[in-house]
């Protein structure tokens, strides 16, 4: 009996994540440095910590709501209209999930059939297309580019658009590049939607990291009109360092919330009621924690940057995220090619760019989040390998 035959055609045609193959080279290797996976150094802050332990002291370990805890959902309520100036009903409006990426699942899932067209901007996290895919949608990719700061143009949308476009999904900050949208191109994009009557999915997860001299965060539900038809993601893995919670939540018109949560409760059921726990704790009491954090990553960008200036490598400076993504066609070499021999080399691992798209081909992506001393040797590393290189 052959199993592949027995595969759903979804699965089937969906490819392994290009970052875990490569960082399959990495496993069993304690002489390497990591500048790949997208996660703070950063402990989760101890009063977070301290929340869930005094919580399971006190038998708090049953199922919540299939929504969330009530007390999380006004809390993100409340956040959401502090940080974006947009209110949500915490009954009916709010779903906690199990990280960003079950929240996106759940959103593909609730709006698409069968051959709808999801447009997105690439390069762009690995999930995108492959969720698009595994939801009977039609991911169409729209590149983004270093000229434009990696900003998605709204005359690139328009013109991916066809009858059966149905939704766009934004994520600015943009992991793996760091791109941020303007106030007046997001304008743009909206008047898009709006006249073309799509939904939009946008992925918030790094929001809070940005950086001077664009500290402010235009975000698309602030837009006239757009509320109505956003989907609007985040969660608590980047800014609180929390990756290991797996705890995020959509924001949606009361309507599309309720299909979400109808997939949800044959799902998940509920997230983990102690990764509740401690987001409660993180929006109400964790804001210093974000703003220290957010210096240190505003500090290692800056060397990093430098560093990366003296090598002769081109690199725009990110507006948000903990990412660098530098051009390295300069050395001649492809982005794989880039990755693989540093990592022979030098010990040193970074993402080939392709592994976030086709158009992400000529770059690598550097994660900034790493240990400090560690991002300095990688980066003195990094140098003696280009120079030899180029």
């Amino acid at each position: 009996m052959s199993l592949s035959d027995k595969l759903s055609q979804q699965v089937s045609q969906v490819p392994r994540s290009g970052i875990r193959d490569f960082f399959e080279l990495v496993q069993g290797r304690d002489d390497v440095i990591s500048l790949g996976v997208g996660e703070p150094d950063f402990a989760t802050p101890w009063h977070i910590r301290e929340a869930v332990i005094y919580s399971l002291g006190q038998g708090k370990t049953s199922y919540t709501s299939n929504l969330g805890l009530p007390s999380l959902r006004e809390a993100i309520g409340e956040h959401v209209r502090n940080e974006f100036g947009v209110g949500y009903d915490a009954e009916s409006e709010i779903i906690v999930t199990v990280g960003v990426s079950e929240a996106l699942d759940l959103a593909f899932r609730a709006l698409l059939n069968p051959g709808d067209e999801v447009v997105y901007h690439e390069p762009c996290y690995v999930s995108y297309s492959p969720s698009i895919v595994m939801a009977y949608g039609k991911a169409v990719p729209v590149a983004t580019r270093a000229k434009n700061r990696f900003a998605l143009m709204a005359a690139d949308v328009e013109a991916a658009l066809t009858d059966r476009t149905k939704v766009l999904v934004l994520n600015f900050p943009t992991n793996p590049t760091g791109g941020v949208m303007s106030e007046t191109e997001l304008a743009k994009v909206a008047k898009l939607c709006i006249e073309r009557d799509l939904i939009v999915v946008s992925d918030e997860i790094y929001s809070e990291l940005r950086y001077a001299p664009e500290r402010a965060h235009p975000t698309i539900i602030q837009q006239p009109g757009m509320r109505e038809r956003t989907v609007f993601l985040h969660g608590f893995s980047k800014a609180f360092a929390m990756t290991g919670f797996r705890l995020g939540y959509a924001c949606a018109p009361a309507e599309l919330t309720e299909a979400m949560m109808k997939i949800h409760q044959y799902s998940m059921l509920c997230a983990p009621i102690s990764s509740q726990v401690a987001a409660i704790e993180a929006l109400e009491n964790g804001a210093a924690s974000v703003e220290k954090m957010r210096l240190a990553y505003e500090r290692r960008r800056s060397m990093v940057l430098h560093r990366l200036e003296t090598m002769g490598i081109p690199c725009y400076a990110p507006g948000g995220t903990f990412y660098v993504f530098p051009d390295i066609r300069g050395t001649g070499l492809t982005s794989r090619e880039f990755a693989v021999k540093l990592l022979e080399e030098e010990n040193v691992a970074v993402v080939p760019g392709d592994a976030f798209g086709p158009s992400g081909e000529g770059f690598v992506r550097c994660c900034f989040g790493a240990n400090p001393d560690d991002l300095k040797v990688a980066m003195e590393r990094m140098s003696a390998f280009v120079d030899r290189t180029c």
